[in-house]
């Protein structure tokens, strides 16, 4: 049996992140399908990708979505998951 611990790493502010929203919204408008493809592809609601794209985040944003992001809209969107060890 697998004993580890798994972390579910996330950005309670998109704002830890400057520019992220920006980038989110540019790779958007790049892309040729409408929001709702997108959306419904990443398996989010309309009202949260706009949330994301004016960085005015209600609540955080797992890696899991930001990953599905990069992966359906093909993007690089350089966020960092990383967990600094502090010993």
């Amino acid at each position: 049996m697998n004993n580890a611990v798994q972390v579910k790493r996330t950005i309670e502010s998109v704002k830890e992140f400057p520019g992220l929203g920006q980038k989110i919204k540019e790779a958007r408008e790049k892309d040729e399908r409408t929001l709702t493809q997108i959306c419904r592809q990443c398996g989010l609601s309309r009202s949260y990708w706009y949330q994301l794209e004016a960085e005015d985040l209600r609540s955080a944003a797992t890696e899991d979505v930001i990953r599905k992001i990069e992966t359906v809209l093909g993007v690089d969107l350089e966020v960092s998951f990383e967990v600094e060890n502090a010993n």
